[in-house]
Formats: C-alpha cells, structure tokens, sequence
C-alpha cells in the first residue's frame, strides 16, 4: 500500500527536475513522503488547478511549486488551495531566475507564498521548510530537525579543525 504524499513538489517543467530534486532529497532525508508532479501554469492551467485544488483532500499538507521566467506556478497554485505553498524560483533564462524571483514573491495581499533562494538553494530550503511546517505536528520530526542543526554544526566544526591542520 502507498503511502499519501504529505508534501507535493509541482514544477513548470522537467527542465526544472535538477533543482527541484533537491527538496525531495531532503524530504526523503526525514522519511517524509511526497510526490513530483510536473504541470504548467500556462501550458497545462486545467491540470495545474485541479493538482492545486486537490491536494488536501489527498492529505497533502504542504506544497511546494518550482518555475522559471516569469512562470506564475506557485501563485496560481496558491490561488487554488489554502495549504501553505512554497515557491522556488528556477535559475536561466534572460534574467538568469530574477524574473521568476519577482514573479513569485511579488504576490497579491490575500494569496500568500513563501518564496525561497533562486535555484539549489532555493529549493533545498524549501524542503526544510516543509519539514518545519510539519514539524509542528510532529514531536518525532521537531527532534530529527533538531538532530539536523546539531549535525550541520559538527559538520563546520569538523571542516574547521581539517583547516586549521593544513
């Protein structure tokens, strides 16, 4: 039996999979279980909003949306659900990811979405910031979030010490 998908991963593109499988590394990290779907906000607008629309009577709980150029994925996917959406914008075209930089974060009052780094960055924070939203229903997850911190924190500190021995 398949386990419900808790968080949703919607890109514009399977140009965009490189990227956006950095929060699904991160959301499988922490046993979260989640699903990669590709649809467009312009070329695929039907089956973008019925993704949107019906993800939270699948038991999704948080989604995150990755397009580039001035793709408007994640605000029309906000538009279509009150689930928490986050959006990564996609590295390239002319502006090198700025325009879908604006064209996530410059969202109308009333339709909110979290908006992460252009590009790896972006959405390997998005993952953990899923892992944060759910975290705050889980007592189990908040303690491996918390176990993660720590090991980062080792991690500098192992790279420093390497350093200071050259």
């Amino acid at each position: 039996m398949k386990t419900e998908p808790k968080v949703l991963l919607v890109m514009g593109s399977d140009s965009d999979l490189p990227v956006m499988q950095e929060a699904a590394d991160v959301l499988s990290k922490f046993g979260i279980a989640h699903e990669m779907r590709i649809s467009s906000a312009h070329r695929s607008p039907t089956r973008t909003l019925a993704l949107a629309s019906e993800a939270a009577s699948r038991g999704v709980k948080v989604i995150i949306a990755g397009a580039g150029m001035a793709a408007h994925l994640a605000g029309v996917v906000a538009a279509k659900t009150i689930l928490p959406v986050i959006g990564v914008p996609m590295p390239g075209g002319a502006l090198n990811g700025v325009d879908a930089l604006y064209s996530t974060v410059q969202m109308p009052a009333g339709i909110p979405v979290a908006t992460m780094a252009i590009g790896k960055a972006g959405a390997k924070n998005a993952g953990l910031f899923a892992v944060q939203i759910l975290a705050l229903a889980d007592e189990e997850l908040s303690r491996a979030l918390q176990e993660y911190r720590v090991e980062m924190d080792n991690e500098v500190e192992r790279k420093d010490r390497e350093l200071q021995k050259r």
